[in-house]
Formats: structure tokens, C-alpha cells, sequence
């Protein structure tokens, strides 16, 4: 798997590689620091399969540089990464083209997550920061989940960080039989019909487990 890693910090990229590496057991990442090394560095690659892009890094000019990525590796599946992010930042990234708007506070698990959701096809927003926004009143995105319970969220927490239900057997002290019936039961309460929708929910809904 090649993936392009476009970010004007060197401890940010460094910081992210390990993750990243988790999404193959073959990952090649292309650094850059900005737009144009960017495209320097991603022609050298043979393919590839995902590209990450620093929303304030140098040569972005607000989305200009996105659609500039875009058109040099269409197909390649575009996330926007960023410190800052705001409604209309988000509603800017997608319709520039990206399939996903990563803020930098999530975490290193969900971020892998979140990037084998798009890498599946599937667009990661950050919903609950849309919806705290708009000011949403009821139903809220985050209501399903005080209806877990502890045991619940433990559960849902493990799945969202990719274990298996034996994994999380071995990581709860439970039986995987156990662990089967909290998943069917967490589906229910959130609204998932399966484990990719349940991550997909959570991580949208910014559940931190």
C-alpha cells in the first residue's frame, strides 16, 4: 500500500507513520511538506492507494491545493487533516473532492479507523462537530450512546480500535460468546447493522469510548 503523507511539520508525519503502517502489512509512506513536493514525491510512487493532506501546510491557499492533488492522482482517495475544523471547513474539504476531514485531536486508533473506512469506499466526517454547529437540538448524534452500558461501551470502544471478538474476549476476561451479545446489543442501541457501520457511527459521532 502507498500512501502520500503531505504535512509542513516533520513530528506530525514522523508521529503518524506508525499508524499508518498498521492499515497493511506492506505500507510505503511518500513524505512531503507541501503541495509541490507533494506532487514530486507522489509521482515517484509507483500507484498509490490514499493521500493525506495538511489543511494549513504551504500551497494549499484553502482548498486550491486539494483540487491541484486531485487532478494530478485522480481516483486516489483524498483525506484533509487539520488542527483547526470548524462546519465549513469540513462542507469546503467535501466539496473540493476529499473523502475525509480528520481532525488532529482523534486518536491514533480511531485515525486508523477512520482511514480503512475510506479506504473501504465509505467518507469520514466529523458529525458531531456538523451538528454542535447547527446548533442540533433532538435527537442528538451522541443520545445512543448513554444507553450502553459500561460493559457496552468497553465493547464498542475495542471495536472501534479494529480487535477482533476474540481480541476483545482476551482483553475484557469475558467469553467470546459474551462478546457476540455485546456487539448485537451495542448494534441495536446505535443504530449499526454491522461492524463497519458501528465504526463508522462511533467515530462520526465522536465517540471516545
Amino acid at each position: 500500500m502507498n500512501i502520500l503523507l503531505a504535512d509542513d511539520h516533520n513530528l506530525v508525519r514522523e508521529g503518524l507513520k506508525p499508524f499508518l503502517e498498521k492499515l497493511d502489512d506492506h505500507v510505503s509512506v511518500f513524505e512531503a511538506a507541501d503541495i509541490d513536493g507533494a506532487l514530486k514525491s507522489g509521482e515517484t510512487a509507483a500507484s498509490l492507494d490514499l493521500i493525506i493532506l495538511d489543511l494549513m501546510m504551504p500551497g494549499m491557499n484553502g482548498y486550491g491545493g486539494l483540487k491541484i492533488i486531485r487532478e494530478a492522482f485522480p481516483g486516489v482517495p483524498t483525506v484533509i487533516l487539520s488542527g483547526h475544523v470548524t462546519r465549513s471547513d469540513v462542507l469546503a474539504a467535501i466539496d473540493a473532492g476529499a473523502e475525509g476531514f480528520i481532525p488532529k485531536t482523534i486518536s491514533g486508533s480511531a485515525l486508523v479507523s477512520a482511514l480503512r473506512l475510506v479506504l473501504d469506499g465509505e467518507r469520514y466526517l466529523p458529525s458531531a462537530i456538523l451538528a454542535a454547529e447547527e446548533d442540533v437540538q433532538t435527537p442528538t448524534l451522541t443520545e445512543p450512546f448513554h444507553n450502553l452500558s459500561p460493559r457496552e461501551q468497553e465493547v464498542l470502544h475495542l471495536l472501534v480500535d479494529g480487535q477482533t471478538n476474540k481480541e476483545i474476549a482476551r482483553a475484557l476476561d469475558i467469553r467470546e460468546i459474551t462478546v457476540k451479545v455485546h456487539v448485537r446489543n451495542v448494534y441495536r442501541k446505535i443504530g449499526a447493522s454491522n461492524r463497519a457501520q458501528a465504526v463508522k457511527i462511533s467515530l462520526e459521532s465522536g465517540f471516545q469510548g
